[in-house]
Protein backbone atom coordinates (compact mmCIF):
# COMPACT_ATOMS: atom_id res chain seq x y z
CA UNK A 1 0.00 0.00 0.00
CA UNK A 2 1.53 3.30 -1.09
CA UNK A 3 -1.09 5.75 0.23
CA UNK A 4 -0.20 7.40 3.49
CA UNK A 5 -2.87 7.71 6.18
CA UNK A 6 -4.57 11.05 6.72
CA UNK A 7 -2.79 13.36 9.19
CA UNK A 8 -3.39 12.59 12.84
CA UNK A 9 -1.33 15.42 14.33
CA UNK A 10 -2.42 19.00 13.66
CA UNK A 11 -0.15 21.83 14.82
CA UNK A 12 -2.38 24.66 16.03
CA UNK A 13 -1.84 28.38 16.52
CA UNK A 14 -3.70 31.57 17.33
CA UNK A 15 -3.35 34.92 15.61
CA UNK A 16 -4.20 38.54 16.38
CA UNK A 17 -5.28 38.92 12.73
CA UNK A 18 -6.12 35.38 11.66
CA UNK A 19 -7.59 36.34 8.28
CA UNK A 20 -4.42 38.26 7.35
CA UNK A 21 -2.26 35.37 8.55
CA UNK A 22 -4.24 32.92 6.42
CA UNK A 23 -3.74 35.12 3.35
CA UNK A 24 -0.02 35.38 4.11
CA UNK A 25 0.48 31.63 4.66
CA UNK A 26 -1.30 30.88 1.38
CA UNK A 27 0.55 33.53 -0.64
CA UNK A 28 4.02 33.31 0.88
CA UNK A 29 4.38 29.63 1.74
CA UNK A 30 1.82 27.83 -0.43
CA UNK A 31 -0.57 26.48 2.16
CA UNK A 32 -4.04 25.78 0.76
CA UNK A 33 -7.16 27.08 2.50
CA UNK A 34 -9.39 24.10 3.29
CA UNK A 35 -12.00 25.66 5.61
CA UNK A 36 -12.47 28.92 7.49
CA UNK A 37 -15.31 29.43 9.99
CA UNK A 38 -16.11 32.72 11.65
CA UNK A 39 -17.74 36.08 11.04
CA UNK A 40 -16.16 39.37 10.09
CA UNK A 41 -12.55 39.58 11.22
CA UNK A 42 -12.95 36.72 13.72
CA UNK A 43 -11.84 33.21 12.76
CA UNK A 44 -13.28 30.53 15.02
CA UNK A 45 -11.54 27.69 13.17
CA UNK A 46 -9.46 27.41 10.01
CA UNK A 47 -7.66 24.50 8.42
CA UNK A 48 -4.84 25.07 5.97
CA UNK A 49 -3.56 22.04 4.09
CA UNK A 50 0.03 21.51 3.03
CA UNK A 51 0.33 20.22 -0.57
CA UNK A 52 2.65 17.36 0.44
CA UNK A 53 0.32 16.24 3.24
CA UNK A 54 -0.79 17.40 6.65
CA UNK A 55 -1.56 20.95 7.59
CA UNK A 56 -2.26 23.35 10.41
CA UNK A 57 -5.29 24.68 12.25
CA UNK A 58 -5.62 28.24 13.50
CA UNK A 59 -8.03 30.79 14.87
CA UNK A 60 -8.32 34.29 16.22
CA UNK A 61 -6.81 34.97 19.62
CA UNK A 62 -9.10 37.81 20.68
CA UNK A 63 -12.65 37.72 22.00
CA UNK A 64 -12.35 34.19 23.37
CA UNK A 65 -13.33 35.05 26.92
CA UNK A 66 -11.89 34.07 30.31
CA UNK A 67 -12.94 30.41 29.99
CA UNK A 68 -10.78 29.79 26.91
CA UNK A 69 -9.05 26.45 27.51
CA UNK A 70 -6.81 26.78 24.45
CA UNK A 71 -5.25 30.18 25.08
CA UNK A 72 -2.18 30.25 22.89
CA UNK A 73 -0.34 33.55 22.60
CA UNK A 74 0.03 34.77 19.00
CA UNK A 75 3.56 34.67 17.66
CA UNK A 76 4.77 31.76 19.84
CA UNK A 77 4.35 28.97 17.26
CA UNK A 78 7.11 27.19 15.36
CA UNK A 79 6.99 24.41 12.78
CA UNK A 80 9.17 22.44 10.41
CA UNK A 81 7.52 21.79 7.04
CA UNK A 82 8.79 19.41 4.35
CA UNK A 83 9.09 20.78 0.83
CA UNK A 84 10.61 19.37 -2.34
CA UNK A 85 11.96 22.69 -3.68
CA UNK A 86 13.46 24.82 -0.93
CA UNK A 87 14.91 27.43 -3.25
CA UNK A 88 11.65 28.04 -5.14
CA UNK A 89 9.73 28.29 -1.86
CA UNK A 90 12.35 30.66 -0.44
CA UNK A 91 11.95 32.88 -3.51
CA UNK A 92 8.15 32.81 -3.18
CA UNK A 93 8.31 33.65 0.53
CA UNK A 94 10.77 36.50 -0.08
CA UNK A 95 8.61 37.97 -2.85
CA UNK A 96 5.58 37.85 -0.53
CA UNK A 97 7.45 39.80 2.16
CA UNK A 98 8.30 37.03 4.61
CA UNK A 99 11.07 37.90 7.07
CA UNK A 100 13.83 35.44 6.19
CA UNK A 101 15.81 34.60 9.32
CA UNK A 102 17.95 31.84 7.77
CA UNK A 103 18.65 31.78 4.03
CA UNK A 104 18.69 28.44 2.19
CA UNK A 105 21.54 26.23 3.30
CA UNK A 106 22.57 22.59 3.22
CA UNK A 107 22.73 20.81 6.57
CA UNK A 108 25.14 18.10 7.74
CA UNK A 109 22.21 15.63 7.91
CA UNK A 110 21.39 15.96 4.21
CA UNK A 111 18.62 18.54 4.20
CA UNK A 112 18.36 21.81 2.33
CA UNK A 113 16.34 24.33 4.33
CA UNK A 114 15.55 27.92 5.20
CA UNK A 115 13.67 29.66 8.02
CA UNK A 116 11.25 32.57 8.05
CA UNK A 117 9.02 34.51 10.41
CA UNK A 118 5.40 35.33 9.54
CA UNK A 119 3.77 38.71 10.30
CA UNK A 120 2.47 37.40 13.66
CA UNK A 121 6.01 36.41 14.72
CA UNK A 122 5.71 32.63 14.28
CA UNK A 123 8.78 30.72 13.12
CA UNK A 124 8.69 28.46 10.06
CA UNK A 125 11.47 26.18 8.86
CA UNK A 126 11.11 24.58 5.42
CA UNK A 127 13.38 21.77 4.30
CA UNK A 128 13.83 18.57 2.38
CA UNK A 129 14.44 16.39 5.46
CA UNK A 130 11.50 13.98 5.78
CA UNK A 131 12.47 12.47 9.12
CA UNK A 132 13.89 9.06 9.80
CA UNK A 133 12.21 5.73 10.32
CA UNK A 134 11.79 4.63 13.92
CA UNK A 135 14.38 2.19 15.25
CA UNK A 136 13.13 -1.37 15.55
Amino acid sequence: MTDSPPPQVWPTLRADDARALIRFLVEAFGFEEAVVYGEGDRVDHAQLSWPLGGGIMLGSAHDRGPDDKWSLRPGTFGAYVVTDDVDALHKRATQAGAEIIQPPQDTDYGSREFAARDPEGNLWSFGTYRGSLPAK
